[in-house]
């Protein structure tokens, strides 16, 4: 059995080994790690504070050595990474493979940007008064930050906080989730090889209920919150004066008109709402198809949909894997049964055994049921048709969420219509919603959350402008 340490202050400590970390397919505990009480938590943000000046008198080249250095180390770890998140989050382990693809790729992206750092010069003469006058900004460090990773994405949900606070210089303090906490140590672990300043970053399981100062202490500039939209609005609301980027839920809808290529859309739509068992926010949840494609949309998704293979996450051939806790596949397993008794059909799929439900499509749900207006989070799909292209937009806006949405079109106007109209942070045309690149602008509107991660955009929120103002006297 694993045992792993804490990193306080760049350093591993091991205190106790108090967090028991399960094979999330057979439940058995496959390492214990060390928690951090608030004592400790409150060391870490000391030392992230007083880092925040070495940090930010870091050179653009220096910072861009570090994360190489980590791109180098995950490559040459590639199969331990893999493995790691195989057991301790489920994910089969093909999936797990293309996380630590996409954790090595969020962090070359933040090498490369770390050497960017815009400002610009201004014309301030804009009237008589500013003759003379000239001015220029630029990006500095927010200071201290604060990150909560989730369980689903425990490496590349946690690489994109991590590599861009160190592209831009800011010290952190990270949690991550407690079910899954081995991919952030891993990284940490690596981070400590190098020449970061003391302080700079400390990586602390510990449980919800003594993460209070991750949250709340002054000292800490941002907090950025990846996970359940009931959580992360508590947490602004308690955060203070600091700044928040909020990545929160989804229940994402995806368009198949009339004129899609049905077996390219079914291969996408199979992916889109069951690949790592459908615990992702922009996994498709809602799937609305133009009624003269409607019936041969549905037997083609059913037939693949059957195809998928569930089981031991670490057969390469499994698709469907554990959800995170038996727990949560008994709650998701109620919400299709509950769909079933108010009228609605099930495809196929719908039995649980264990953590491990079946992919599971629907239709003819009644539109109140939680399958559709909540966030599912596991291997689950709606399908209904519509005729008006309008009426399906409307469709697809008819949610608290607003994350991304995909549309199978080819139709260029019903393109630029669907991104004149959606209440989403992205549209997708001609794939899923769960497409994403780690370089692009990610994040929701309404209850999905605020700003917006892609290493690029989270390096602005980890930066404030600062301006200049230069008078020549005349």
């Amino acid at each position: 059995m694993q045992e792993w340490p804490f990193y306080l202050a760049n350093k591993p400590s091991k205190p106790n080994l108090d967090l028991s970390v399960t094979n999330k397919y057979t439940g058995e505990v496959a390492a214990r790690v060390a928690l951090a009480n608030p004592e400790t938590i409150d060391q870490a943000i000391a030392a992230c504070a007083s880092a925040t000046e070495p940090m930010a008198r870091m050179a653009p080249y220096e910072r861009q050595a570090v994360l190489n250095h980590c791109v180098s180390r995950f490559t040459e770890r590639f199969d331990e990474l893999a493995g790691a998140l195989c057991f301790e989050a489920g994910k089969p382990i093909r999936d797990s493979r293309g996380e630590v693809t996409r954790l090595i790729d969020t962090f070359r992206i933040a090498a490369e940007e770390s050497v960017r750092m815009r400002g610009e010069v201004m014309n301030l003469e804009i009237s008589a008064r500013a003759k003379g006058y000239r001015g220029m900004w630029k990006r500095v460090p927010i200071g201290p930050c604060s990150f909560i990773s989730p369980f689903n994405f425990p490496l590349n949900l946690a690489a994109h906080k991590i590599a861009p606070a160190i592209a831009v210089g800011c010290p952190f303090v990270l949690k991550p989730a407690s079910r899954t906490p081995i991919g952030a140590l891993i990284i940490g672990e690596i981070l400590a090889e190098t020449d970061l300043p003391e302080g700079a970053f400390s990586i602390l399981p510990c449980s919800r209920d003594g993460a209070d100062l991750f949250t709340t202490d002054d000292r800490l500039k941002l907090l950025s919150f990846t996970g359940s939209p009931a959580v992360g609005w508590d947490l602004k609301a308690r955060c203070g004066k600091k700044k928040v980027v909020l990545e929160l839920g989804g229940n994402a809808a995806c368009i198949v008109d009339q004129d899609a290529d049905l077996d390219d859309a079914v291969e996408r739509l199979v992916f889109g709402a069951f690949y790592q068992s459908g615990q992702s926010c922009i996994g498709v949840q809602r799937i609305i198809a133009h009624a003269s494609v409607y019936d041969r949309l549905r037997e083609k998704l059913v037939a693949a949909t059957k195809q998928l293979i569930a089981g031991d996450p670490q057969n390469e051939e499994t698709f469907i894997g554990p959800m995170i806790t038996e727990k949560e596949a008994i709650r998701l397993h109620g919400w299709v049964e509950s769909a079933a008794a108010a009228g609605g059909v099930v495809l196929c799929g719908g039995e649980r055994d264990g953590a491990i439900l079946e992919a599971t499509l629907l239709e003819s749900v009644p539109a109140d049921q939680n399958i559709c207006t909540q966030e599912a989070f596991g291997p689950v799909a709606v399908l209904s048709s519509f005729v008006d292209f309008e009426a399906a937009l409307a469709e697809v806006n008819n949610s608290v969420f607003g994350l991304q949405a995909g549309i199978f079109t080819r139709d260029l106007y019903k393109m630029q219509k669907a991104w004149d109209t959606l209440d989403v942070g992205g549209v997708v045309i001609g794939d899923v919603p769960s497409w994403r690149v780690d370089n692009m602008p990610y994040g929701g509107v309404k209850d999905s959350g605020i700003g917006r991660e892609g290493i690029q955009f989270a390096m602005e929120d980890m930066t404030e402008i600062r301006n200049l103002v230069i008078r020549t006297p005349q």
